[in-house]
């Protein structure tokens, strides 16, 4: 086996001979089922973007790699809620990744999708490579079996309680401490399809002799010292628990195939497969490149390789993979985790499945996104979870972007644009210019070690003492006062002004790279600031272009009020558990809902020509559960349930994911108001498409699937 190490080589290059180290970064695959959120970003996509950056800057050899991870039980879920192909939902957000890693400067070597026919043949070879070392071997085991959809249950087909955290655990892994499970080891389990009890029946497995590499890892992670606690403390408690030997085959058709006889029907575990990415997207980056070897610089010759992912993915990195590549040998293991914690949105973790979040397709359309790229980096959460604050992020961009770092940029473009029309020349010396000159040389110096460390909150702090130390200078200076009685003088501070504003650039491009293009540009430097030396060089006497400001002031309460009406709405999933006539309405019910941690509450609803007692007992259907409550004929309403209108003929909208649970539309950030009107829902122009319920094109959903029509209705009716 290769340990990751440092390397020095003498390469020559435009920017001349220099020390290089060779680093791989692998961001962990976000699954194609659905919208990426500013989870995703912070807690894989952006970290290893600011890493990454750092390193080219160097002049490091980078081999940045990630990809839609197109296959498993999350993808085959949506595609059969959707009554679409999983080829169709994988196609579908592959694409809109692509698009939303542009939108946020998220620059890889190569971004693939595990549904390539490339990656399939690099997963066949390592599956059989352990396979022939004896690392791969079958086994009968128990599994779940719904006799209702006649078919067995992996992964995330079966959701319940965790055996060790009583949290909600989803088929393979408990969300709430991380574990992976046995079936054993899930309490109170439904099958997700048609919320039946299933059976254990006995079936046969693959499975990959992880007990094997027990002693081996302890002995490596002796040496990962530096590690982040959370990550190490995580990785070692699991372990001393005892590592337990994994099924790598499911039965389910959309996948790997199995590269073994006797095993046609059944594919490869998902996420066996997807950590196998990362070796086949370098293969394939590669092979691009028409140099079909050069992976091996990376993983065969020395290199340090990094993982940027979030807590819950931390066992498949610090524990699955690195065994895997044990038992294949000759691949070099990780050198680092650093896994962050959750971001969360009011205390809740974001959630495709469960439409928590914000996602990037919408914030790209409403805010420059180096500010988003800002105040996710200066709020990572890399120690512990963080929560997105609307009002923070408002005062962060204008206190922190405009105010300081932004003001300082334009104030001093604008005055050497405005006396001098180009860099003055450094002419007149003192002491206060070499002090401050030396200071941003050791915030910048300690922006770029924090960086190196993967303590990337830390680094955005120095680049902003930089801006600081710029605007306390210029304002000790007063060059405006210089101009009328020494000009030479004057022309000196301005020429340490532009010094630290072009340090400010390169210091920088990894957390806000448009900004820091902006900068350079405006400097009168060709070419891009990306493709620079990190370094603190001196000030070229260039020509400047016009200044324009860097950053815009935001406020949200105002975007808000241009909001999409929709996200207004706190829809929710209710369970019906009573229903009484109205006292005093002969077409009214008076229905008794339950909603999760919601509580349970009452709602009046005249449905009563259209469905009896007994058919609304226990059915689940979508509430508005923000509506002003209103009396109807003397009975208080806590909010109204959803229905199509079929020519006046009422059909309840039905849900499928547990009480309480949020009903969403993808790519509209849920931001509920206290309370809204009837005209304000009214405003909200739901309709029938397909079996399913659609607004602006896209369906309505929860956690478990689309919200469907309880009974057959034709297509564009409105939902009331």
């Amino acid at each position: 086996m290769v340990e990751g190490g440092t390397i020095h080589l003498k390469v020559l290059n435009k920017k001349g001979y220099t020390t290089m180290e060779r680093i791989f970064i692998g961001v962990a695959w976000p699954y194609a089922n659905g919208s990426l959120h500013l989870g995703t970003l912070a807690g894989c996509l952006l970290p290893g973007d600011i890493f990454g950056r750092y390193h080219r800057m160097k002049g490091n050899e980078v081999l940045m790699v990630s990809g839609s991870d197109e296959h498993g039980t999350p993808i085959t879920l949506t595609a059969e809620k959707e009554g679409v192909s999983p080829k169709e939902i994988v196609d579908r957000y592959h694409e809109e990744h692509k698009r939303s890693l542009e939108d946020f400067s998220i620059k890889f070597e190569n971004f693939t999708r595990t549904s390539n026919e490339f990656h399939k043949n690099v997963v066949k070879k390592f599956f059989l490579r352990l396979y022939e070392k004896g690392y791969i071997y079958p086994k009968k085991m128990m599994a779940f079996y719904c006799n209702n959809c006649s078919r067995f249950l992996p992964d995330r087909y079966v959701e319940g309680i965790c055996y060790y955290c009583h949290g909600k655990a989803r088929g393979d892994q408990c969300e709430e401490c991380g574990r992976t499970l046995d079936v054993n080891e899930i309490l109170e389990p439904k099958c997700k399809i048609c919320g039946s009890t299933p059976v254990l029946k006995e079936t046969k497995h693959l499975f990959f002799k992880l007990s094997a590499f027990e002693k081996e890892l302890l002995q490596w992670l002796n040496e990962k010292k530096f590690w982040r606690d959370n990550v190490i403390n995580f990785t070692l408690n699991f372990i001393k628990s005892g590592l337990k030997d994994r099924a790598i085959t499911r039965d389910i058709e959309w996948g790997v195939e199995v590269p073994i006889k006797g095993y046609e029907n059944k594919r490869i575990y998902v996420w066996f497969d997807a950590v196998i990415g990362y070796l086949s997207a370098s293969m394939e980056w590669a092979k691009k490149r028409g140099t079909e070897d050069e992976w091996k610089k990376w993983w065969v010759e020395e290199a340090k390789h990094y993982y940027f992912l979030a807590k819950d993915n931390i066992p498949f990195h610090t524990i699955i993979w690195p065994a895997m590549l044990m038992g294949h040998g000759g691949l070099n293991l990780p050198y680092d985790v650093p896994a962050n914690e959750f971001l969360t949105m009011s205390g809740e973790q974001f959630s495709k499945s469960r439409g928590v979040g914000i996602w990037l397709p919408d914030i790209a359309k409403k805010f420059d996104t180096d500010t988003i790229r800002y105040y996710l980096s200066i709020n990572m959460p890399e120690k512990r979870d963080t929560d997105w604050n609307w009002k923070d992020f408002e005062a962060k961009v204008n206190n922190e972007l405009v105010a300081i770092y932004g003001n300082f940029v334009h104030r001093v473009l604008t005055f050497i644009h405005k006396n001098f029309g180009k860099i003055p020349p450094y002419l007149k010396e003192e002491e206060l210019d070499r002090k401050v000159i030396n200071e941003v040389i050791e915030t910048f110096s300690g922006a770029g070690e924090c960086i190196e460390k993967c303590h990337f909150k830390d680094g955005i702090k120095k680049v902003m003492r930089i801006a600081q130390l710029g605007n306390q200078y210029m304002n000790a200076s007063e060059p405006w006062r210089l101009l009328k009685e020494d000009v030479e003088r004057c022309k000196s501070v301005m020429n340490v002004c532009a010094r630290i504003v072009k340090i400010l650039a390169i210091a920088s491009a990894p957390y806000m790279p448009k900004a820091a293009e902006k900068i350079w540009h405006m400097l009168g430097y060709e070419g891009s600031v990306h493709e620079q030396r990190w370094e603190a060089a001196e000030i070229d006497e260039n020509e400047i272009k016009i200044p324009v400001p860097l950053f815009n002031k935001i406020e949200v309460d105002k975007m808000e009020e241009v909001e999409d009406p929709f996200a207004k709405l706190d829809l929710r999933v209710a369970k019906i558990v009573g229903v009484e006539k109205h006292p005093n309405a002969d077409r009214l019910y008076v229905i008794e809902i339950d909603l999760g941690e919601m509580g349970k509450r009452k709602i009046v609803a005249g449905i009563k020509p259209w469905y009896s007692k007994e058919e609304l007992m226990g059915k689940k259907i979508v509430v508005i559960t923000n509506l002003k409550k209103a009396r109807i004929r003397a009975v208080e309403s806590e909010g109204m349930l959803l229905a199509v209108d079929e020519n006046g003929k009422a059909v309840l909208l039905v849900a499928n994911a547990k009480e309480g649970s949020r009903v969403y539309v993808e790519e509209i950030e849920a931001k509920p108001a206290s309370e809204v009107s009837y005209e304000e829902f009214s405003k909200v122009k739901m309709v029938s498409k397909d079996g399913a319920i659609e607004y602006k094109g896209k369906k309505l959903r929860d956690e478990e699937g689309l919200i469907k029509t309880d009974k057959p209705v034709g297509d564009g009716y409105p939902v009331r």
